[in-house]
């Protein structure tokens, strides 16, 4: 990004951000391409010591400050701690790319995993939401980026109840688009496809060579367009492929049948009782 462009880009959305699930994959990528525009990073994981490894790489690389805060994102006191964390900082975006699921018959997964899910995956970006998004109202300006899925377009075996909580991400950013860009606060859902994510590397086990089509997106890739299209509307799908065929899957299936073929691709690709690494949070390919 050019200078000029940097500063205008530091001057809505900075001089800090907080991006949550920041500890690798698709989140390090928004931090380091958030980085690089110059602005300054609150990073949010359960994990200490692989956050406080991205925070060293991002800022020898980019000479910005970034506070590391280790939290569970599904914890009840998650909007206290956040506040003790970050009240003294001006925070002009959120990234939320956080996420659990755990890929199995519905059935057969813990009550208590769904209600994990749910914490993770609805309640905290709601929150975060709502707290910075105050914040951003009150002085003017903000972007707030919330990581859905095109599996929020339609029920999902295998992922039920993550393919839900995505969908309620999508929504709730369409209709906070729609109720605050008269504040100057812009918001966006991305709804990813496939990202090389490590995470969905480990549960593949394929070749990471590709970087978009059966292989899926790099995180870099998906982390830059949805930071590009903030500000130019509610939502985003990253990668010609992925729009491709989210449309024509709109299109040329009525629902029952798109709904069917999705769990069909599921199965086929982790068969009917989910990955072998059980207990493994992990991000399904978004194809559904």
């Amino acid at each position: 990004m050019a200078g000029a462009q940097s500063q205008q880009w530091r001057d809505r959305y900075g001089p800090w951000a907080v991006v949550a699930g920041a500890s690798e994959g698709l989140g390090a990528a928004f931090a380091a391409s958030i980085a690089a525009r110059g602005v300054h990073l609150v990073l949010l994981a359960r994990r200490e010591d692989r956050l406080t490894k991205v925070a060293d790489e991002l800022r020898a690389a980019h000479g910005v400050e970034v506070r590391v805060v280790a939290m569970d994102l599904a914890h009840d006191d998650l909007l206290t701690n956040i506040a003790t964390a970050t009240d003294d900082l001006e925070i002009g975006l959120l990234v939320y790319n956080a996420a659990l699921s755990a890929i199995g018959p519905f059935l057969a997964t813990p009550l208590a995993t769904h209600v994990t899910e749910i914490a993770v995956n609805v309640r905290a970006p709601l929150t975060l939401a709502y707290h910075f998004g105050q914040r951003m109202a009150t002085r003017g300006r903000g972007g707030i980026i919330l990581m859905s899925s095109l599996s929020a377009t339609m029920g999902s075996a295998l992922i039920a109840n993550y393919a839900a909580t995505k969908a309620y991400n999508m929504v709730l950013a369409e209709g906070l688009w729609e109720e605050l860009r008269s504040r100057q606060v812009d918001v966006l859902a991305c709804r990813a496809g496939v990202v090389r994510t490590p995470n969905y590397l480990n549960s593949r086990q394929e070749d990471s060579s590709s970087s978009e089509g059966r292989g899926g997106m790099l995180p870099s890739q998906v982390a830059e367009a949805a930071l590009k299209a903030l500000g130019h509307g509610p939502g985003i799908i990253p990668g010609l492929g992925n729009r491709i065929s989210a449309a024509l899957l709109g299109r040329l299936f009525p629902r029952p049948g798109a709904v069917r073929l999705m769990g069909s691709v599921m199965r086929g690709m982790y068969g009917s009782t989910g990955p072998k690494r059980q207990n493994t949070v992990m991000k399904p390919p978004s194809l559904v």
